[in-house]
C-alpha cells in the first residue's frame, strides 16, 4: 500500500500535467484559432491564413501530440511512484 504522502505527491504531479495539457489545448484551439485569428491573417500556411489553419488542422496535430506526450509523462510518473501496470 502506498502511503498518503506519496499518494498526494502523485496526484499533485498528475494534476499539474493535466493543467499544463489543458492550457496548451486552450491556447492552440481557442487562442490561435479564434481569439488571435485576425492578428494571424498575414501568415500563410498551406494556402490559408495561419489562424484558419490552426482552427482546422493545426489544433488536431497539437491534440495528437498532446495525447502521446501525456501518455509518456504519465508512464514515467507511474514508474516514479510505483503504481505502474
Amino acid at each position: 500500500m502506498v502511503d498518503k504522502t506519496s499518494s498526494e505527491a502523485y496526484w499533485k504531479a498528475n494534476l499539474r500535467i493535466i493543467l499544463i495539457s489543458l492550457i496548451i489545448w486552450f491556447i492552440c484551439s481557442f487562442g490561435l484559432g479564434i481569439i488571435l485569428r485576425p492578428a494571424l491573417m498575414g501568415i500563410s500556411v498551406g494556402g490559408a491564413d495561419f489562424g484558419f489553419w490552426m482552427a482546422q488542422n493545426g489544433s488536431i496535430y497539437v491534440f495528437i501530440i498532446l495525447i502521446f506526450v501525456y501518455a509518456k509523462l504519465m508512464n514515467s510518473l507511474d514508474r516514479e511512484h510505483g503504481v505502474e501496470e
